[in-house]
């Protein structure tokens, strides 16, 4: 039996502000639907070049006040960056919280508009430690 990886979905409360998110990470969008019928949104984005990996945004048009305000149940997103370092500060200059720094080179976790856990590795050997990261606190929980 084969399988193969589709995409993963998320749900978010403001399209825009989500979508700006991820392209903050590097992705963007490959291809969207709007269905008048359902009332919802979905936009895949993905990384340039892999279009095979993407993530699915699903935006309802009438809200989703059902569901959990913490998306701790579903895990997170990971993604390998070029540079961590360069990444997170982009990330910072932007607003966003680093919720756990890159101290060790190799590995940083940050939260998107929508509170999924999205998790940062270096590509290759991880860099060598530099301030202000190596003695930066966690901030929240990832």
């Amino acid at each position: 039996m084969k399988i193969r990886y589709l995409h993963t979905m998320v749900r978010v409360k403001d399209l825009e502000t989500s979508m700006a998110f991820y392209r903050l990470l590097g992705l963007e969008e490959t291809r969207r639907t709007d269905s008048e019928g359902g009332r919802y949104t979905n936009v895949f984005m993905a990384p340039p070049g892999q279009e095979e990996c993407p993530l699915e945004l699903t935006y309802n048009w009438d809200g989703d006040d059902g569901l959990p305000s913490d998306s701790r149940h579903f895990g997170h997103l990971a993604y390998r960056v070029g540079n961590i370092y360069e990444m997170c500060q982009k990330l910072m200059d932007a607003g966003v919280t680093i919720n756990r720094p890159p101290r060790d080179g190799h590995m940083a976790f940050v939260r998107s508009p929508d509170n999924v856990s999205i998790e940062l590795l270096q590509e290759g050997d991880s860099l060598p430690k530099q301030e202000p990261w190596a003695s930066m606190e966690n901030t929240g929980h990832w």
